[in-house]
């Protein structure tokens, strides 16, 4: 009879396994998908420097010119 309560109790640790194994799959997922994000506006905001920056050197300006003081000096 000690077989079958071990049986159960070792069903009864898997179980819990599981569901705990679920969880933290649940919660890896949520993560990547935050992080998916995350990583996608940062690109698209680097993106968007880099226009600025190419347009600004399309003007004539150098970027790593000194920039002239504000006109109340």
């Amino acid at each position: 009879m000690s077989a079958g309560l071990d049986d159960a109790a070792r069903i009864d640790r898997l179980e819990m396994r599981l569901t705990e194994q679920d969880r933290a799959i649940e919660d890896l997922n949520r993560t990547i998908t935050d992080q998916w994000r995350l990583i996608d506006r940062l690109t698209r905001q680097v993106a968007a420097l880099r226009e600025r920056v190419e347009e600004a050197g399309e003007r004539g300006g150098d970027p790593r010119a000194p920039e002239p003081p504000p006109p109340h000096y």
